[in-house]
């Protein structure tokens, strides 16, 4: 039985005793004493219960704040790596962004330089190709004027047709067939 009920006992029966005047009652000595003896044996496991659940509050409260330390911890470590991550991926994407720039402009340089090499080496191509294509018509023409001499007499058309080509050949096999054929020749 709980302490609360037998206190709610024994004052319902102070209630229910005869009234006598200045406030007093008469209530019955054995019945009285019934309910101390309840009150004695129902309160040492009241008080027994109450220290087990402050024992069990003590405890739970204790867990309770090492559970929140170790949470807080927790999420101050979580905090710290992402933003270390989030720092390092940040400076990540700075430096290939630099490394991305600078390989394009040198890609550029690159692609300038080899545009100018190319344009160059074949200038001078053309240019020696135009210097061995005068030396084949020189060739050519000398050729001509020697078969004159030698015969006497003025070329024929088609051999003066030979001797000087319609259209300028600048094939590099013809070119260096000509000049083969010229340097053969003794002029």
């Amino acid at each position: 039985m709980s302490i609360y009920r037998v206190i709610d006992k024994l004052e319902a029966y102070v209630k229910e005793g005869v009234w006598l005047p200045f406030s007093y009652r008469i209530v019955s000595e054995e019945r009285l004493i019934e309910f101390v003896e309840k009150m004695r044996a129902t309160l040492p496991e009241e008080v027994e219960r109450a220290r087990q659940i402050s024992k069990e509050k003590d405890r739970v409260l204790r867990e309770a704040q090492e559970r929140a330390q170790s949470i807080v911890a927790e999420a101050a470590n979580e905090h710290s790596s992402l933003v270390d991550t989030s720092v390092v991926v940040q400076q990540a994407r700075t430096t290939a962004e630099i490394i991305l720039r600078e390989a394009e402009e040198k890609g550029a340089r690159i692609r300038e330089g080899a545009d100018r090499y190319a344009a160059q080496v074949l200038g001078e191509l053309q240019a020696r190709l135009a210097a061995a294509l005068g030396s084949v018509e020189k060739g050519q023409e000398a050729l001509a004027a020697e078969r004159v001499r030698r015969s006497g007499e003025p070329p024929e058309a088609g051999e003066r047709a030979k001797a000087q080509p319609r259209g300028k050949s600048t094939s590099p096999i013809s070119v260096a067939e000509d000049t083969a054929k010229m340097e053969s020749v003794e002029v």
